[in-house]
């Protein structure tokens, strides 16, 4: 099914506020879209079912993108599996079916490359989910998301026609980046911990794991482009999940060596090898969706610059 994305449809950004959501609302306010729905944690509970349908009700969105959910670093997802698992599930679960019941025309349901094997064949394409073993300090988070994923499908296939789009965008980053080192990423935690320890003019910063495994990141930006295009362009149940990558990855070594070029940081990188790598290597294959007619377009320099550079101006949140 192809919709007509009109400048005055109902869009509901779930997460707005996070780094995917803002950079939905950045786009639709840039491109003229005018009836944008926004609702913080605050004030609408996407883990109350009750809550999440009378939203729907009233608000009747024709679109809906969401991006809302718990995430967090190896740390957060090895402590705290339940926390993880249990409001990834309530949330796609409510807005899912809500979106259902209220005949909601699009969505698009973020998943991760996390649902992935944790030793498995590089680049990772769509037909290897859940091939193999996944890695253990992610297991509840990434079987909520391919939950998500299969209740995504399920709904298409009941109703006949892609309505509701499950993507696989591998590590985002950007401005509005989550830069909290207790639940950051590793592209922001490294930007703020190399930063500190120039402030502090530090000798040295101490960096977890052996910085060996490789990690594939895509520019916010460009994950939006992929999207528009998703919910304009006829798609196929079969060909959901869909990545959503740039094709090349950095070791973490390299990245946190990179980094350091960048903020002006001249002392050591120590890696302490006591704390957990995660996957050695997540690097997606982008055949479906440059089928489709997308690729990522963000020089990777220049998205890490331009993360700085927010950084830079809201550093003030962070301390």
């Amino acid at each position: 099914m192809k919709y007509d994305f009109k400048k005055d449809i109902k869009i509901y950004v779930a997460g707005h506020k996070g780094l995917i959501g803002s950079a939905f609302i950045r786009f639709f306010k840039k491109n003229g879209y005018k009836n944008i729905i926004t609702q913080d944690k605050h004030e609408l509970d996407l883990t109350c079912k009750e809550d999440t349908v009378n939203f729907f009700r009233e608000n009747q969105p024709e679109v809906v993108i969401l991006a809302a959910g718990k995430v967090g670093g190896i740390i957060q997802n090895r402590d705290y599996p339940a926390d993880f698992i249990f409001e990834n599930l309530s949330i796609q679960l409510n807005v899912l079916s809500a979106a259902q019941e209220f005949h909601v025309k699009q969505l698009i349901f973020f998943a991760s490359s996390c649902m992935y094997p944790k030793d498995t064949h590089q680049p990772m394409k769509e037909n290897q989910l859940y091939t193999g073993h996944l890695e253990q300090t992610s297991i509840a988070y990434a079987s909520a998301k391919y939950a998500g994923v299969q209740m995504c499908k399920s709904i298409n296939e009941q109703n006949g026609f892609v309505t509701f789009i499950p993507v696989i965008p591998n590590t985002a980053y950007g401005p509005n980046d989550n830069f909290d080192l207790n639940s950051s990423h590793v592209l922001s935690a490294l930007i703020r911990r190399i930063h500190e320890a120039k402030e502090q003019d530090s000798p040295k910063v101490v960096l977890w794991g052996t910085g060996s495994p490789k990690r594939e990141f895509v520019f916010v930006d460009d994950i939006v482009g992929a999207c528009i295009l998703l919910l304009t362009s006829r798609l196929s149940n079969d060909l959901l999940p869909i990545n959503i990558g740039v094709g090349s990855d950095i070791s973490i070594k390299s990245l946190a060596e990179k980094i350091s070029r960048m903020v002006g940081y001249s002392g050591k990188i120590k890696w302490d090898k006591s704390k957990p790598d995660g996957t050695p290597r997540k690097l997606l294959d982008n055949n479906r969706i440059e089928s489709i007619g997308w690729k990522a377009t963000t020089d990777f320099d220049e998205g890490l610059e331009c993360t700085y550079q927010w950084y830079l101006k809201n550093i003030s949140q962070f301390q």
